[in-house]
C-alpha cells in the first residue's frame, strides 16, 4: 500500500521490494555466518537468529530505522573461549546476559539522558577494550591461517599450502575493499570466501560428505541456555565495546538517511531493541547481534531509506535458516579460508579501537589516560585473571570493568 504522502524514510511494505530485502541479506551474509563457523555455532541458527532479532528491533524501534541486525564480531574470543569452558549451553547464558547489560544501559540513557553513557564509558576506555578484542584473538587468525586448529594444537593442512590459500583469500579482501565498484565493494568477506574456497577446492581441501546426508529441509538446531554464573562474569563486560559502537551506526545510518535517529526512536529505543535482538538470540543458540555496517553502506548505495526492506531481509534470513543442505554447504569451507578472511578482521577490529582513541583527541601521555589504557591493554592481552570462589574475571571482561572503575575513581589532572 503505497502513500505519495509518505517521506523515503517512512516505513512501507510493498511485495515488489522482497529482491531489494535479499540483496540487503546477500551484503549482510558473509559477515554473519563466519561468527558461527569460527566459533562452533549452527550458521543455521545464526541466520534464524538474525532475522528474527531484525524484526524485534523493528517492533521497537516502531520501523523507523533501516538496521539489519546479525553476528557481532566483538564477541567471538568470548564464545570461543565459552565453548570450550563451559559448552555451548553455558555460553548462553552469559552472552543473554549481555543483552540485559544493553538494556540496563538504555534504561540508564532513559533516565538520565545519552550524555551519561559518555562520562562512564568514554573513548578512553571503549577504545583499548575495542582493541584487546582484536589482538587477542591474534593468535586464533595466525593458527587457521597456517591450517591449524584456533588453538595451534592440531595440523588440520599441510603449512604451505594452507598459507596460499589462506593468503589469496586475505588478498582478495583487501582488493575489493579498496577497489570493488557498487555491490561488490560492500561484500569484500564473500568474496574473499569464495576465491579461498575456489583454491582450496583445486587443492582437494574441501570434504563434501556432509552435504550429501543433509537434508533440503531442516529446523535449525536450537539451543537452550543453562544457567552459569561464571560465564556472565565473563562476558557481560565484553558487552561494553559494541553497545559503544551502537552509538556510533546509528549515527552513521541516521547520516545516510538524513535523520536523527539518537531523537526519533531515540537511542534508548534502539539500545533497547539490540539488547532485546541479542539475548533472544542466545536463548536459541545464535550468536549476539549488533548493527551492521556493510547494510549501512548498502541503504547509502542504493538510496532506498524505507526500514520495511530490512524486513524482507529479515524473512529471507529465517526461510533460509530452514535450508538444512545451505548449512552443511557452508560447514565444508576449510579453516585455512576463514583464516585468511581473520587475520585482516581481528586486525580491523583493533585499528576500529584505535581510531576510538585518535578521534577522541585525548592526550594519551597525560598520567591519568596513561594509566587507563595501559592497564586495560596489558590486563586484557595479557591474560591477568582474579578468581574468589565461584567468582572469576579474567581477559577482556577483567579489562573492561578495571577500565571503568579507573575512569570513575581516578581525579583528573590539574587543567593548565
Amino acid at each position: 500500500m503505497s502513500n505519495s504522502n509518505q517521506a523515503p524514510t517512512d516505513y512501507n511494505f510493498q511485495v515488489k521490494d522482497c529482491f531489494l530485502g535479499a540483496q540487503m541479506l546477500f551484503v549482510a551474509f558473509g559477515a554473519l555466518v563466519l561468527v558461527p563457523l569460527l566459533t562452533g555455532l549452527d550458521p543455521n541458527v545464526a541466520l534464524f537468529t538474525a532475522g528474527l532479532g531484525t524484526l524485534v528491533f523493528q517492533i521497537i524501534t516502531r520501523g523507523k530505522v533501516p538496521i539489519f541486525l546479525a553476528s557481532s564480531f566483538a564477541f567471538i574470543a568470548p564464545i570461543i573461549y565459552g565453548v570450550k569452558t563451559w559448552g555451548i549451553p553455558g555460553t548462553m547464558c552469559g552472552l543473554a546476559a549481555a543483552g540485559v547489560l544493553y538494556m540496563l544501559l538504555s534504561l540508564l540513557v532513559r533516565v538520565q539522558g545519552s550524555d551519561i553513557i559518555k562520562r562512564v564509558l568514554p573513548p578512553v576506555v571503549t577504545g583499548p577494550v575495542i582493541m584487546v578484542i582484536g589482538l587477542i584473538l591474534a593468535p586464533v587468525a595466525v593458527y587457521m591461517a597456517m591450517g591449524k586448529t584456533g588453538d595451534g594444537a592440531i595440523v588440520l593442512f599441510p603449512q604451505a599450502k594452507a598459507m596460499t590459500i589462506s593468503l589469496l583469500a586475505l588478498a582478495t579482501t583487501i582488493l575489493v575493499s579498496i577497489l570493488g565498484k557498487g555491490v561488490f565493494k560492500l561484500i569484500p568477506i564473500l568474496c574473499g570466501i569464495v576465491v579461498g574456497y575456489i583454491v582450496a577446492l583445486i587443492f582437494g581441501f574441501v570434504d563434501f560428505s556432509g552435504i550429501a546426508k543433509a537434508s533440503w529441509f531442516a529446523v535449525p538446531n536450537f539451543v537452550l541456555p543453562e544457567w552459569n554464573l561464571q560465564a556472565i562474569f565473563f562476558i557481560v563486560p565484553i558487552a561494553i565495546a559494541p553497545a559503544i559502537e551502537h552509538f556510533g551506526d546509528v549515527v552513521a545510518i541516521g547520516g545516510v538517511t538524513g535523520k536523527d535517529y539518537l531523537k526519533d526512536p531515540g537511542i534508548q529505543n534502539t539500545m533497547l531493541g539490540d539488547g532485546v535482538a541479542t539475548s533472544l538470540a542466545s536463548f536459541l543458540g545464535g550468536p549476539p547481534n549488533t548493527t551492521y555496517s556493510e547494510v549501512t553502506g548498502a541503504v547509502a548505495l542504493t538510496k532506498v531509506f524505507n526500514p520495511a526492506i530490512m524486513t524482507w531481509a529479515a524473512i529471507a534470513a529465517i526461510i533460509l535458516a530452514f535450508v538444512g543442505k545451505l548449512g552443511a554447504i557452508l560447514q565444508t569451507i576449510p579453516v585455512p579460508v576463514m583464516g585468511g578472511i581473520m587475520l585482516l578482521l581481528f586486525g580491523a577490529i583493533m585499528v576500529v579501537g584505535l581510531n576510538t582513541l585518535v578521534k577522541s583527541g585525548d592526550d594519551l601521555l597525560e598520567a591519568r589516560n596513561l594509566s587507563i589504557v595501559a592497564l586495560i591493554l596489558i590486563f586484557g592481552i595479557g591474560g591477568m585473571s582474579f578468581s574468589a570462589g565461584q567468582f572469576q574475571l579474567q581477559g577482556i571482561g577483567l579489562a573492561g570493568i578495571l577500565g571503568v572503575v579507573l575512569n570513575l575513581v581516578l581525579p583528573h589532572g590539574k587543567k593548565e
